[in-house]
């Protein structure tokens, strides 16, 4: 059997102006056409974003890019050759890439979990990057979002978080984070030893408030880009 060499990219836009906010706006809609016959790109994801803190009310000034290509090398000539791509670049002020290769994956995005388990990680490399994702039941919409605060209050000043934001194909009922840790132990500490999360762990599986959903461990292995207040490690640079 083959070993894959699919990896994943996440790129983060932000837009200064309101022009070329709407610009990004309409890309949710207008960029499906170019993505779709794109060599090598496997499955991708247009996502608008959320304020800070998980906060479900959009933010206009951001937008993501998940990608899923078939090797690097395809990724490589996107990123440096596609119209579409230098396209997102003229519009935003800032531009932020993950390069990412998957450790594992549970669940399904759109019917489907398009992440293949890499066999090319790096056991020197500590980082490790989440995505979680999930559609939520209309009925349980409200309940949700009253829950979110404080099931976030772990990550508030948590100093081996080194980036997060909140992400979706669709505000309020189609939700996802993605965030990015100095190494796993810091990763664990949260999830199962932080009180409010591990509370809102116990909470999904009593209400079952997901229709759909998907968590994804990756090792980020290269950020390029810049973005506020985010520094890139040097040995992910």
């Amino acid at each position: 059997m083959k070993a894959t060499q699919q990896i994943t990219t996440l790129t983060f836009y932000k837009y200064a102006n309101w022009k070329d906010q709407l610009w990004a706006f309409g890309m949710m809609q207008f960029a499906h056409g170019k993505l779709k016959k794109t060599k090598g790109l496997h499955f991708y994801k247009l996502l608008g974003s959320g304020r800070e803190h998980f906060d479900p009310r959009p933010d206009f000034s951001v937008y993501g890019v998940l990608q899923v290509w078939d090797d690097a090398a395809h990724a490589q000539e996107y990123f440096s050759s596609s119209n579409l791509s230098n396209r997102y670049e003229r519009h935003s002020s800032h531009q932020l890439t993950f390069y990412l290769k998957n450790i594992k994956a549970y669940g399904q995005w759109s019917s489907q979990n398009p992440f293949e388990v890499s066999q090319n990680l790096n056991p020197e490399n500590p980082f490790i990057a989440v995505i979680t994702r999930a559609t939520i039941k209309l009925s349980m919409l409200r309940r949700f979002w009253k829950y979110v605060p404080t099931s976030q209050k772990d990550l508030v000043d948590n100093s081996n978080l080194l980036f997060s934001a909140g992400i979706g194909e669709r505000p309020v009922t189609q939700m996802a984070t993605f965030s990015l840790w100095n190494d796993v132990e810091a990763l664990k500490k949260f999830a199962y030893r932080g009180k409010n999360h591990r509370h809102a762990v116990q909470q999904t599986q009593a209400l079952q408030w997901y229709k759909e959903e998907l968590f994804t461990r990756f090792q980020p292995y290269k950020i390029t880009g810049d973005w506020p207040e985010f520094e890139i490690p040097e040995a992910l640079k």
